[in-house]
């Protein structure tokens, strides 16, 4: 048997990148990804078959090996052959001699009478039947268990690419319509909303929505252009597209990879290029070719019952925008934010990354939450943001001009000059919080000695310049979620690991606690279709969805053991409410190690496990839990939830969110007495790990280690620096005698009196 370079394979980036960029239309780059399989699998055929739910059919539409005539020609029902096979079961089949099997299912005329060994693969976006890619040998047991491990990860790399050429592929043709409406002027002077990313910012007020075929309308629409003009526009803009894609990989590399990457692929599929040329040859303007194809393509993805897909309309438009402007001439879109507050009912996750790297002052948005995701990643792209239900400001002239309070939640609208002085002197305050944190000391003691490890919460990896200003001691909490949040699919192993191994650099071996894809309740994937839930908080989330869907769950692992070969890491996982739910997720974890020692794959084998403790039967398990895991984390933010059975996102019960609830606090006692018992680790993140009035009572009970946003880290030292641990035991002790929330606030008000 030959050798295949399987490293060659998996981790040549760059190849599929320039397979990626290179390539002219749809159909070749699927011809060309079957051909570089072949040659590094050392295999006679590869193939690509797309599957379509409305014909319940995989299509084979690209293959190296087989005759060039069988393209849609070959089609296989959904279980029909070993292809069919694989799909719907949704494992590899691998078979050494494939025309012995029962299911094997024979095609005359395509040239594979020859071929004995098979391996097909599902392609798979999530829960999303993309299609097969299938390997076959003239010789007999060609293809080993390494080879399916490797052919696994590469499906799962190329598929987010694959799925969109096969949307693209697959687009019918209907009309559409639009309309336009005129704007309204708005008297608003001042607003008071929610603050959803801190900071403060002052410029022009412009007011967006998700694009629409409205704005697609340019002056000068009827200017004398050609099919020459269209062709110069279509290079411009992939070029602008492929210069914006790497500009925010540079920033924002773990939650921007491939965010273009589907407009890029429309501006390659020579169907929707054909049509607009096919209209221009019967008399169009370019413009309006681009137009009414545009509008063709959003038609047919806003009748997609998926709601991920129906969001791709979005990158249609903003294709037949960029295009239209490099067109007629107009103004770029990456410019016209710079310097400005944007005002907009909803922002869509993409659209929050795209505003960082155009400039943006501030965001105001009409719906949303503080703990929304958009909210979560402004704060990580240091954009303030106010979450404020206002009609009126969709209506602000365009000269008005914004002054946003992200502190208090303050809008003003042409403030007056009382105001701006008021702010500017904040400002200078906020600079002066530079000195500050040249203050923080390199490690945190108590007023005894005592040491107690301070860990930052990162979410994306540009917080990390935060941590390490503030002398983080490692990433306590790094929460893997938000790449998954703020795409508009599920991110490949190959995506995770780039990223794991880019945090893990450049934390250099200081430690590393990555929690497992904690999503559900207020966390939610636009792209994944829920089922609808009465109580949320209360679903599929957390270590319950990853259980629910080990093959999403297996690729995070995959990926964080990978990244962990560069300097050990700790695994942990969320909303564990038993043994079972350890045993469960463990198990995952050693099957994970397994297949990569089976490929050959440099990886950490043994991470230390630990788990979250958030659920009241967690609490109930504490000394059982703590005898299997390695380590506890308590998410105070989800115990105090469920303890008191609050929704911690309702404004309507917020004031019944405490989290120095005596049940809550008697909890947190409990769960530190079993860890200190069997000599585990337990730290505490969630609100109350940077909230000084809490430092007492946290170090009374035995709890050395907080895991919280950096930005907390001066004032949380600075507290613990001015306690002793007898005081605190002895201020934890009276703490828990008390039965009602008005004692428990005594007594916190006699150990830290609030400002």
């Amino acid at each position: 048997m030959n050798h295949r370079d399987h490293s060659k394979l998996i981790c040549d980036i760059s190849e599929l990148t320039t397979l990626f960029t290179d390539t002219g239309n749809l159909d070749s780059l699927l011809q060309k990804i079957v051909e570089m399989i072949a040659l590094h699998m050392n295999a006679d055929v590869c193939s690509v078959y797309l599957y379509y739910d409305e014909s319940d059919e995989l299509v084979l539409k690209a293959t190296r090996g087989l005759q060039a005539d069988s393209i849609g020609r070959v089609r296989l029902k959904l279980g029909e052959g070993l292809t069919g096979k694989a799909l719907q079961e949704l494992r590899p089949v691998c078979e050494g001699d494939a025309r012995a099997h029962p299911s094997f299912r024979l095609f005359t005329g395509i040239g594979e009478e020859r071929f004995c060994s098979f391996l097909a693969v599902p392609i798979l976006r999530g829960q999303n039947r993309i299609g097969v890619m299938t390997l076959q040998s003239e010789r007999k047991d060609h293809f080993t268990a390494e080879d399916v491990n490797i052919f696994r990860a590469v499906t799962s790399q190329l598929a987010n690419t694959i799925e969109m050429a096969k949307l693209l592929m697959s687009i019918e043709k209907p009309s559409a319509s639009e309309q336009k409406t005129a704007p309204r002027v708005s008297s608003l002077k001042f607003v008071k909303g929610r603050s959803g990313a801190e900071g403060f910012a002052m410029g022009e007020a412009v007011v967006v929505a998700l694009p629409s075929l409205d704005d697609m309308a340019f002056a000068g629409g009827d200017q004398p252009l050609t099919l020459a003009d269209l062709h110069g526009a279509v290079l411009k803009t992939e070029q602008q597209l492929e210069a914006l894609q790497r500009e925010i990989e540079t920033k924002l590399f773990d939650v921007a990879s491939l965010i273009f990457s589907a407009q890029i692929l429309m501006l390659k599929d020579q169907a929707m290029l054909g049509a607009m040329e096919a209209l221009i040859a019967g008399g169009d303007l370019p413009q309006a070719a681009v137009r009414r194809v545009v509008a063709q393509y959003v038609a047919r993805f806003d009748k997609m019952p998926n709601a991920f897909l129906r969001e791709k309309r979005y990158d249609v438009i903003d294709v037949g925008r960029r295009l239209l402007e490099n067109l007629v001439g107009a103004r770029s879109v990456e410019r016209q934010y710079s310097g400005k507050i944007v005002i907009a009912r909803e922002l869509l996750p993409s659209d929050a990354l795209k505003l960082s790297t155009q400039g943006v002052l501030g965001v105001v948005l009409l719906s949303g939450g503080v703990t929304s995701h958009v909210a979560v990643l402004a704060r990580s792209l240091n954009i303030p943001l106010i979450i404020a239900d206002e009609e009126g400001l969709l209506s602000l002239s365009p000269r008005a001009v914004i002054l946003l309070d992200g502190e208090q939640g303050n809008l003003y609208v042409d403030p007056d000059q009382a105001v701006v002085k008021t702010f500017r002197d904040k400002e200078d305050l906020r600079k002066d919080s530079v000195k500050f944190r040249r203050n923080v000391k390199d490690r945190t003691v108590t007023r005894d000695g005592t040491a107690v490890h301070i860990l930052a919460n990162i979410n994306l990896l540009g917080d990390l310049a935060v941590a390490k200003d503030y002398k983080a001691e490692g990433v306590g909490l790094y929460r893997t979620e938000f790449p998954f949040i703020v795409r508009s699919d599920f991110p490949t192993e190959e995506e995770q690991y780039v990223i794991y191994r880019k945090l893990v650099e450049a934390m250099k071996g200081r430690p590393i606690t990555f929690r497992t894809l904690d999503i559900g309740g207020d966390k939610v994937l636009s792209y994944y279709d829920y089922a609808k839930e009465a109580n949320p908080f209360l679903g599929l989330r957390s270590i319950r969805f990853s259980l629910r869907h080990k093959d999403i769950f297996a690729q995070q692992i995959r990926a964080i053991l990978r990244a962990g070969v560069i300097s050990p890491v700790r695994l942990m996982f969320p909303m564990i409410g038993s043994l079972d739910d350890l045993y469960a997720a463990r198990a995952v974890v050693g099957e994970c190690a397994a297949q990569l020692s089976a490929a050959g794959i440099p990886h950490l084998s043994s991470p230390e496990i630990g788990v979250m403790i958030e659920l009241p039967s967690a609490v109930e398990m504490a000394d059982e839990l703590a005898r299997e895991a390695a380590f506890f984390s308590v998410g105070t933010n989800d115990l105090v939830q469920y303890i008191l059975a609050v929704d911690r996102t309702n404004e309507k019960v917020a004031d019944l969110y405490v989290p120095h609830h005596p049940s809550v606090l008697r909890a947190l006692k409990r769960v530190a007495d079993a860890a200190i018992r069997h000599r585990k680790d337990i730290s505490i993140c969630g609100d109350m790990a940077h909230h000084p009035r809490y430092m007492a009572f946290l170090l009374g009970i035995g709890v050395r280690s907080l895991s919280l946003d950096a930005r907390y880290i001066p004032k949380v030292q600075e507290r613990i620096l001015s306690i002793d641990i007898p005081s605190a035991r002895k201020a934890a002790a009276s703490l828990l005698e008390c039965s009602s929330l008005s004692a428990v606030e005594k007594e916190l008000a006699l150990e830290y009196p609030l400002a």
